[in-house]
């Protein structure tokens, strides 16, 4: 699977059927100390297929006696739905490389993740490798292992800016009043829209248009902390209006694009991750910015839009399991993930470590230093149904105007709060 928007998708369909699910993850509780072959699923990205088996072979000619074998995550509707019933018929591989925060709770419930923090040593490497990483944990146990993130920024067309008299070396955009000044002067100049967030209503959209900028508002409060809403709120209110502005004022369509935006030049900005940037290397002269506040603060936190490695039950041998997936996770095979895929390890000091990358790299720094400045979903229970209520509201009110964003901040709180609490 490439990383593009699409790719929110595999965060997604299924990720119902996860949250809804209950009952045995099937293939028992496995083998904590059994060491021995093992299976693993990898994303059908080409370039992370390509780190995958590098790291396999590497491994294998070291441990001839505990064989990892790769494979593509199978072709579904998601991975996510592939895994699910993976879990249920007891078949699941001992690893997967590309799982969704959103999906672990559902995962936990179903009775289909190994405890990394029943591992010894298994808290401490997570957190020395990763850092702040205490909002990955479910109830103090991490089921996940952070392991690459793609921090949203504002990606744009310089040919663009620089036809509306922005300076696309220095677009000076950075709070809601010059970007939507610069918006106005990017459509009087005859581009269709400014900026084409997805007016969709899959429950994973608002983590390209509303959630980025709630997390720079806020400096990065969730949606949700200790088990309630936080977003109706003056910061929550002061997002809502911003990307209402751009629908009142026709700078952003309330309908889907039929093909790439950005490659046809009907739009000048996308909110986007370091995925895209090979994805326009032949067709779009690109430059990136942070997300907006409302007051123009340096350095504001964003989405991460990460995937976690996690460990499935049904793995027999899940000591040789905790060892493959620290040898894949260590300086050297993050080094690799960065230099085959330009996706961000989750890792502290990421242009310290690799600083040769990022001076023969140089559009991947800013992604580098916006990696320091991240915050993801929130780990908590109904957590696709949650995402779905408030991308109902959000929709209604900012998107189509419907209802005032009053009525959606309050709804959706309501909402949400009732499905976290079951």
């Amino acid at each position: 699977m490439k990383k593009t928007r699409a790719t929110a998708v595999i965060a997604a369909v299924a990720l119902v059927a996860t949250g809804c699910s209950s009952g045995g993850g099937g293939g028992g509780e496995g083998g904590a100390e059994g060491t021995g072959p093992i299976d693993v699923w990898l994303s059908n990205n080409e370039q992370e297929v390509a780190w995958g088996t590098a790291v396999v072979e590497a491994w294998n000619a070291e441990h001839p006696d505990e064989k990892v074998t790769a494979q593509e995550i199978p072709a579904g509707s998601s991975s996510e739905e592939a895994i699910t019933a993976a879990i249920t018929a007891g078949t699941a591989p001992c690893l997967v490389y590309n799982v969704a925060p959103a999906a672990v709770s559902g995962w936990v419930k179903q009775g289909g993740l190994v405890d990394l923090s029943s591992i010894e040593g298994g808290s401490d490497y997570i957190s020395e490798r990763g850092g702040d990483v205490e909002s990955y944990a479910s109830d103090g146990s991490f089921y996940q292992l952070p392991w690459k993130s793609n921090p949203v920024m504002v990606m744009y067309n310089k040919a663009l800016f620089e036809a509306a008299g922005i300076d696309p070396e220095d677009p000076q955009m950075n709070t809601y009043d010059a970007f939507l000044e610069g918006s106005r002067a990017i459509v009087d100049s005859g581009v269709q829209s400014a900026i084409w967030p997805a007016p969709t209503s899959e429950f994973f959209q608002p983590w390209f248009d509303f959630y980025p900028l709630y997390l720079a508002e806020t400096d990065g409060t969730m949606l949700v902390e200790d088990g309630k809403s936080t977003f109706d709120s003056d910061e929550g209110r002061a997002v809502a209006e911003f990307w209402k502005t751009f629908y009142d004022e026709k700078l952003s369509p309330n309908e889907a694009s039929t093909d790439d935006a950005m490659s046809a030049g009907t739009t000048a900005m996308q909110l986007a991750g370091p995925w895209a940037i090979p994805s326009y290397a032949e067709t779009v002269d690109v430059g990136f910015m942070p997300v907006p506040t409302s007051d123009g603060r340096e350095s504001p936190t964003t989405f991460a839009d990460s995937k976690s490695v996690s460990m499935f039950t049904a793995c027999e041998n899940q000591a040789t399991a905790w060892e493959f997936l620290k040898f894949s996770t260590s300086v050297d095979s993050d080094g690799q993930l960065l230099e085959l895929t330009g996706q961000m390890p989750m890792r502290t000091d990421l242009t310290g470590t690799y600083g040769d990358y990022f001076e023969a790299n140089p559009n991947y720094v800013a992604f580098a230093e916006q990696a320091e400045a991240t915050a993801d979903v929130p780990s908590i229970p109904n957590s696709v149904e949650a995402w779905q209520a408030f991308r109902n509201e959000y929709s209604a009110a900012v998107i189509f105007g419907k209802e005032s964003i009053d009525d959606f901040l309050s709804t959706a709180t309501s909402k949400i709060d009732e499905l976290v609490a079951e």
